[in-house]
């Protein structure tokens, strides 16, 4: 035979699940990245590669590229442009529920002391490192020298 359970229990038990959904935070979530529209035109130097990409974050709050990693390069810089001046920068922020653009003339990857020159066809592995979030690893295809996505970036 079963027994009825008592309203005061039902409250209880939903009131503690409801409570156990809120945190500290405040009800926002964190991070939720994604990368889309990546690429890398396929480089006229033996010695370095431009890069771009987009990230997208869908969560509640900021994160920040830390740095990228590549296993075709010996390093990996990101770079800003501010007024039709390029400077390297150490992070860049990824705002909540926003996205930072990487493409030509502005934000971009600088892949330095290429350890072989990619070719049109190829894939390039890429790493992008965030404060928050874990690493994120990227195919990005190498395209002809003047691609333009339809995105513009």
């Amino acid at each position: 035979m079963r027994r009825p359970v008592a309203p005061a229990a039902v409250l209880a038990v939903s009131l503690g699940l409801v409570l156990a959904g809120c945190g500290s935070s405040g009800g926002e979530s964190g991070p939720e990245l994604s990368v889309s529209g990546a690429y890398m035109p396929q480089p006229v130097s033996d010695s370095m590669a431009a890069g771009f990409l987009t990230i997208r974050n869908d969560g509640g709050t900021q994160d920040e590229l830390t740095s990228v990693t590549s296993d075709i390069a010996g390093t990996v810089t990101v770079h800003e442009t501010v007024d039709s001046a390029m400077r390297e920068v150490r992070n860049l922020a990824v705002p909540a529920d926003g996205e930072v653009v990487f493409k030509s003339g502005a934000n971009h990857l600088m892949f330095e002391k290429l350890k072989r020159k990619p070719r049109q066809g190829d894939t390039v592995s890429v790493v992008l490192h965030f404060a928050e979030t874990d690493p994120v690893t990227v195919e990005m295809p190498v395209k002809p020298a003047t691609y333009t996505p339809a995105t513009g970036h």
